[in-house]
């Protein structure tokens, strides 16, 4: 017999009434911090990532839905992850810095962050702005004291850690000098070409550029873990179901990317025909591979992820991106019902 929360419409209902409001006393929680970061620049990107991109940090609690006896915890280290790796996105997109030694730098608060013995580091090092008032330690020490306490994260962290650096290695070399990127990103993707020789380089990129790998392992290791779950659960979400919501989020942002001449991995494929299929492609393996790993609720987070993002008004206002919401009828009812309840949560943030 399947669980409340393991059913479609109670995994919403506990999502709504329980881990949302959890997510946003976290959230307030570090804005009420950011407000304090003494550097202005400083200031500004802490809080402007808290505000544009929060429903990174609530998307990324779902996860917590799959804990209902005590997910508080799962929520304080998603949120506090999460907004590391908004951050210092914002710092390596608005701070005018092309400096890949910078960027290495900045992005050691998320390997520190996963890793409880790390010492803290000097992320700004090479940063011109510098004082946060310790904003970034503080995040990076409430990862470390959440992780500590996962039962089962000694088997998770291997995989944690290859996930976590694969994705500050993106980090490093997709924000240089846009006349050098592309082929920075190709040198780096032939290292593991062999090894996913079934997705294109900027697909590999996409999936590198997903959190929700090292969120499903957390949410894992809440229990005692075996390894072959933990294998299973990577072997899942990466390139699959990362790959999918970083694609997902490329699509809606094309139209904005192009204006802004900011990089786009969709903009990548040779042809819009090619990218519809990969992304259909994308989506039935993710299905696939999350029904080798077990669990039901992964499958609700995969149609999460379309309904979150095709409900984004994104979608509607732009031309080249409408088609997608073919995604939605093709997935069938509960995919309807999660893209209700998104277009809901757009209305309550």
């Amino acid at each position: 017999m399947l669980a409340l929360s393991e059913t479609s419409p109670g995994f919403l209902c506990h999502l709504f009434r329980r881990i949302l409001p959890q997510a946003r006393q976290e959230i307030q929680r570090w804005t009420q911090a950011a407000r304090a970061i003494p550097d202005p620049e400083l200031r500004c990107q802490a809080l402007a990532s808290l505000t544009d991109k929060r429903f990174h940090a609530d998307g990324g609690c779902v996860y917590a839905a799959l804990a209902p006896t005590g997910p508080a915890n799962l929520v304080r280290l998603i949120v506090a992850l999460q907004t590391i790796s908004d951050y210092l996105d914002n710092l390596c997109d608005r701070c005018g810095e092309l400096d890949e030694e910078n960027f290495r730098q900045l992005h050691h608060a998320m390997r520190d962050a996963v890793q409880p013995e790390a010492p803290l580091r000097a992320y700004y090092a090479l940063q011109t702005c510098q004082n946060d008032g310790g904003y970034l330690a503080a995040l990076v020490h409430t990862c470390q004291e959440e992780v500590s306490r996962l039962p089962g994260y000694a088997h998770a962290k291997t995989h944690i850690l290859w996930l976590i650096e694969r994705y500050c290695e993106l980090q490093q070399y997709k924000h240089i000098a846009p006349n050098l990127r592309r082929q920075r990103l190709i040198r780096w993707f032939e290292q593991y070409q062999n090894r996913f020789s079934d997705v294109y380089w900027w697909e590999f990129c996409a999936a590198a550029g997903s959190t929700l790998g090292v969120f499903s392992l957390f949410a894992a290791a809440q229990r005692p873990l075996h390894p072959s779950r933990a294998e299973a659960l990577f072997q899942s979400y990466f390139p699959w179901v990362c790959g999918l919501h970083i694609l997902l989020d490329y699509w809606i942002d094309l139209a904005e990317d192009e204006e802004h001449g900011d990089f786009n991995f969709v903009a990548c494929y040779p042809t819009w025909s090619e990218a519809y299929r990969r992304l259909q492609q994308f989506a039935k393996k993710s299905h696939e591979s999350v029904r080798q790993a077990g669990g039901r609720l992964h499958h609700h987070i995969i149609s999460g992820l379309f309904a979150m993002y095709l409900s984004d008004q994104k979608v509607r206002a732009t031309p080249s991106i409408r088609p997608l919401r073919r995604f939605i009828w093709r997935l069938g009812p509960k995919t309807w019902m999660f893209y209700s309840a998104c277009q809901i949560y757009r209305l309550i943030r």
